[in-house]
């Protein structure tokens, strides 16, 4: 079954109801967020890199900590290029299912291995994404209590299923916006096909007049527009 039609009508379920978590940026600009789950990924992750170099797009990447543990050196150059980091989890696992202590493990995990990599403070590494989308309010009380930020998304294509590249391409382009967060997967499922995809997918956007920004620059904007009064 075919989730990539459901995408779109759960964002405009969930985005009003859990206002916290950051589910897209500001209407009110060109910008939007390209952000990449479950690398970093030895193959799959370097020929990403280079389509992002080639077009100097900034990007957003959600690690787990195993991949990061794995790969110590190539995280370290995706953070020095520039790009922004958050913790997908120290495994693929959906955080309900998780005991509050075991989550609280697999976040810390993850934001140890990020920093040791990356050489950052722990603090720092304060973003999440929960794996497949899936959260409680609970998991979003206990981020908060954490110090974490909750991240979700607007604009999911389904690429880790690989129905084909142009149609993850179609797919996105059908459902952006100005503000939208983007999400593809840049590890084991959909990772093959994830430079290919960004290699076509980002000239389109620029065409279109999209600027690229990463999820702190987002959160930038979210808390700009509260203190502005204007809705996002």
């Amino acid at each position: 079954m075919q989730l990539a039609p459901l995408f779109p009508i759960a964002y405009q379920i969930l985005n009003p109801i859990f206002p916290s978590c950051l589910w897209s940026g500001s209407r009110h600009s060109q910008t939007i967020a390209l952000t990449f789950d479950d690398g970093p990924h030895p193959q799959y992750t370097p020929q990403l890199l280079s389509v992002l170099d080639r077009y100097q797009i900034p990007a957003s990447f959600f690690w787990l900590g195993t991949m990061v543990e794995r790969s110590p050196a190539l995280s370290r150059e995706i953070y020095q290029r520039g790009h922004w980091i958050g913790i997908h989890g120290y495994h693929h696992q959906a955080f309900p299912l998780l005991s509050p202590s075991a989550l609280k493990e697999s976040l810390a995990q993850t934001q140890q291995a990020i920093a040791r990599a990356c050489q950052l403070e722990p603090q720092f590494v304060r973003d999440v994404r929960p794996p497949n989308g899936l959260f409680t309010p609970q998991t979003l009380d206990l981020l908060q209590q954490w110090n974490y930020r909750a991240v979700m998304w607007s604009v999911v294509p389904e690429d880790w299923a690989r129905p084909g590249v142009s149609v993850v391409v179609q797919r996105v382009l059908q459902q952006v916006k100005t503000g939208s967060l983007i999400v593809l997967h840049d590890g084991h499922y959909g990772g093959q096909d994830v430079a290919e995809t960004a290699a076509q997918l980002i000239p389109l956007l620029l065409q279109q007049g999209y600027k690229f920004a990463t999820i702190n620059q987002l959160w930038q904007e979210k808390n700009s527009g509260r203190k502005s009064g204007y809705e996002l």
